[in-house]
């Protein structure tokens, strides 16, 4: 099954450290308006008091007349109102929150216990607080913004520029503390293609820690490149070493031997000993290939040409004309190569002794889909994960076959270095369907393909089952000739 595309690492760390920073700036802010209240009561409750002992002073010390000019000078110059205060006036006390019955708390402590403080009178909004001047009550209205606290859309502003400042620091560390590990899955992605060139890592970087793993991934990708140049001189090697006294063996044979039916059965030991060769020399290929465009129509024909003109073997194709994958010509002339003597050793009909196999291929959005089924007796589902494995051989084969147990691990691994996916399934009508999914070609004339990578897809769990089956039914008597 396929696993679901997660987060990518720059979001989730973007995301975690907003949610402290954001976090932290709410905390910030509660804690100040917290610790703010208690000293703005305090000073609030200290000016007004200061208001209110200033004009009982001065009402209390001048004269009819004069009172009348200070009193409209207070309101044109302080804001400051003063009105009789009448037993039918109507009032709201000023205890909207903790921070206003804070200051009514302290005004009354300081002015005396007849001191009122309210919120609106008559009607009237505003500050109100009421005194008394030698007995006469008074009220006293000046503007509510003395004692409030700061203005909502104040904190507000204050609030969205330490979040949009905390976000941007949040995406710059997440985008530095990401970066080098986005670099280093590209250069991992390439080493897994096979392109050790372009997988350096920078060793200068200031970080030490990512220093350290960029020339530990360097000396390891200089390493796995000179295995791979290991492995390739080491094939052309077997090659020649091998090869060159098994020709000599053929032709002693030809001429010592002669036992006709001996020297027959030695050269047939010969020519079985030499397609093992071949078979360890095509699985040991390098995975880094370069795809173009493939006639698979062509691939077809050559494949079953190769087979040979058995008369007990029957091909049936249907696939459409000018059918072109995303592929190599030489990997999937193999790969079907490998089914087609697969399905003619082990898809042998019982009975009639003849094989039947069907190649087809559709197209499907972006894919070329290609079943190639034969009509024997099938194999238990138990088996089939383990015959895409090097050197399996079910229990048939094991008595009756001649090859490596490499045959499917060839095709499984050709496949994959194409960029496409193999499974293998029991028909549900009798006998064993090879499941290939290769990349429609681009029309002629765009850019060349790029390198296949190295390692295979999952199987997408929404495919047909009659097209890329799953790997979880089996064939025990098919192995790979």
């Amino acid at each position: 099954m396929r696993p679901g595309r997660g987060v990518s690492l720059f979001w989730r760390t973007f995301f975690f450290l907003s949610v402290l920073l954001v976090g932290c700036i709410i905390a910030w802010l509660q804690t100040f308006r917290a610790l703010e209240y208690e000293p703005r009561a305090l000073q609030s409750a200290q000016q007004l008091a200061s208001l209110v002992n200033l004009s009982r002073a001065a009402l209390v010390h001048s004269d009819s007349i004069a009172r009348v000019s200070l009193i409209k000078t207070l309101a044109d110059e302080e804001g400051l109102r003063i009105a009789p205060r009448e037993p039918a006036d109507t009032f709201k006390f000023y205890n909207g929150d903790s921070l206003s019955r804070n200051v009514s708390a302290r005004l009354s402590a300081r002015l005396g216990p007849d001191t009122v403080v309210a919120r609106e009178v008559n009607g009237t909004a505003g500050l109100w607080i009421g005194f008394s001047i030698d007995g006469d009550p008074y009220w006293l209205l000046t503007d509510p913004s003395r004692i409030g606290p700061v203005a909502g859309t104040t904190w507000l502003i204050w609030l969205g520029t330490a979040a949009l400042l905390s976000l941007t620091g949040a995406a710059v560390i997440a985008r530095l503390i990401n970066h080098p590990l986005k670099k280093l899955s590209f250069a991992a992605s390439r080493v897994r293609e096979g392109d050790f060139d372009s997988s350096q890592l920078n060793e200068a970087v200031a970080t030490s820690e990512i220093r350290e793993v960029n020339i530990g991934f360097n000396r390891m990708a200089q390493r796995l490149s000179k295995i791979e140049q290991d492995r390739a001189l080491m094939l052309a090697g077997i090659s020649h070493d091998l090869r060159t006294p098994l020709s000599r063996l053929r032709l002693e044979t030809e001429m010592s031997v002669s036992d006709e039916q001996a020297r027959e059965h030695m050269a047939a030991d010969i020519e079985q000993v030499n397609a093992i060769i071949d078979k360890f020399l095509d699985y040991a290929r390098p995975d880094n290939i370069q795809l173009e465009r493939v006639n698979l129509n062509q691939s077809v024909d050559a494949a079953t040409f190769a087979l040979g003109s058995d008369p007990s073997v029957q091909i049936t194709t249907s696939i459409p004309p000018d059918t072109m994958v995303l592929g190599d010509a030489v990997e999937l002339q193999r790969v079907l190569s490998n089914l087609l003597e697969n399905a003619q050793r082990y898809g042998r009909d019982a009975v009639t002794g003849t094989v039947k196999i069907d190649i087809a291929a559709r197209e499907k959005d972006d894919s070329v889909l290609i079943k190639l089924r034969d009509h024997g007796q099938g194999v238990s589902p138990e088996m089939l994960t383990q015959l895409t494995q090097p050197f399996f051989r079910g229990d048939e084969s094991r008595t009756s076959a001649t090859g490596t147990g490499l045959g499917l691990a060839i095709v499984e691994r050709a496949i994959t270095r194409m960029g496409g996916r193999f499974a293998l399934a029991n028909s549900s009508t009798g006998g064993l369907s090879a499941h290939m999914k290769l990349n429609k070609a681009p029309a002629a004339g765009k850019a060349s393909a790029p390198k296949a990578q190295a390692q295979a897809k999952p199987a997408a769990p929404s495919e047909p089952a009659d097209v890329l089956a799953s790997n979880t039914t089996a064939r025990a008597s098919m192995e790979s000739s």
